[in-house]
């Protein structure tokens, strides 16, 4: 409902009061435990930069200009949904031209703001307990959210969650802490350090939302039968690749254009997640000494998951694809970087055309043999 109508299709600030209301609280801590685990995250950021920098080889000693906010739910709710207009802001404006003479663009408008608004609310309130850090790519500066010049977007450290799992794997803390610090670092190294990566990504975003059908009528129809397709699914959390019952609704509302545009998204996504969880574990024997134990511990984590409900939410929002990419990706950079090495795998970031192809995500040779030009 976000890609129908206009702007006021989206109430933004309903949808922070709705996710700030319906966000499960975040774990008991004193005061003084929240100040010393703010402080802490702080320290572990600032350090993990140079720990980043020295075991990829990428970026430079300049500082980097995106800040580091150590955020609560509600943090990171309300900078999500300034990430949110920012970026879908071409699509509600090439709505909002389109709408007023659209069948059905009338009623949609009156529901409008209100039902997507609650709607976002919902989806953010999900997401907001479970996300342990998040490097904003296209995060717009506000008054309480600074972020860095020139669209340098900001990094987020998001407490309680953090605080949550440490507790519930029952790890060493300040080695956790370290260890999620030296992820998300990596995406901002990432980002930084690759000039280009930004406005790549942002082209591609773009070109996936401008082939959104604008008839709200034949949105909603699409997004009937991939509803009853999800319905009629099988709904475990294991994909089945062979039935739309096992894809998600996003998945399964998108034109051809849009699945050739997700592909590549798909492999880029794939590439930084997997680039920063390489990044944390080979960083990590030297700096965090527990790592192996967290290591494991977050894996059976993962592969455990939760709740059946939860089960259900994460195949129909698309999550479980996230996860693969966490795996593929670490698989793909690992498997380069053994052939290589890390300057060899760091061609990969010389251009657009570099990046890894779906398909070269699944067989890294490939990848290998068209960029380094084997002979073999």
């Amino acid at each position: 409902m976000t890609s129908i109508g206009g702007a006021e299709m989206v109430d933004w600030n309903l949808a922070v009061a709705t996710a700030t209301r319906l966000v499960r609280p975040g774990p008991e801590v004193s005061r003084d435990e929240a100040r010393a685990v703010v402080a802490e995250l702080r320290r572990h950021a600032k350090s993990s930069e140079e720990h980043v920098r020295s075991f990829t080889g990428m970026g430079t000693e300049e500082t980097h200009d995106t800040p580091v906010l150590v955020v609560d739910r509600a943090g990171w709710v309300r900078a999500n949904v300034e990430g949110f207009r920012e970026l879908l802001k071409p699509l509600l404006d090439k709505m909002q031209d389109k709408r007023s003479g659209t069948p059905g663009g009338a009623v949609l408008g009156a529901v409008g703001g209100k039902v997507t608004g609650v709607e976002l609310g919902m989806l953010l309130s999900f997401l907001a307990s479970r996300v342990l850090g998040q490097y904003e790519t296209f995060a717009p500066a506000t008054r309480d959210l600074p972020a860095g010049a020139n669209g340098g977007g900001r990094l987020l450290l998001v407490a309680p969650n953090i605080v949550h799992v440490e507790r519930e794997l029952d790890v060493d803390p300040h080695d956790f802490r370290l260890w999620v610090c030296l992820h998300e670092e990596t995406h901002r190294t990432q980002f930084t350090a690759v000039p280009w990566l930004r406005d790549h990504l942002e082209g591609e975003i773009q070109g996936f939302l401008g082939e959104t059908e604008v008839d709200p009528m034949t949105v909603l129809e699409r997004v009937r039968e991939a509803a009853q397709a999800f319905a009629t699914g099988r709904g475990d959390a294991e994909e089945d690749a062979a039935s739309d019952g096992g894809r998600s609704l996003v998945e399964l509302v998108q034109t051809p254009a849009q699945r050739e545009i997700l592909g590549r998204l798909t492999a880029v996504m794939s590439l930084l997640e997997g680039h920063a969880d390489f990044v944390m574990d080979g960083v990590g024997p030297d700096v965090v000494p527990s790592v192996a134990e967290i290591r494991e511990k977050f894996k059976e984590r993962r592969a455990r998951g939760a709740s059946r409900l939860d089960q259900v939410l994460r195949k129909l929002l698309g999550l479980d694809a996230k996860l693969r990419q966490y795996r593929d990706g670490e698989r793909f950079v690992r498997a380069v970087v053994e052939e290589v090495g890390m300057e060899g795998f760091n061609r990969v970031w010389t251009s657009p055309n570099t990046l890894p192809t779906k398909a070269e995500i699944a067989k890294p040779a490939e990848w290998v043999a068209r960029v380094h030009r084997k002979a073999d």
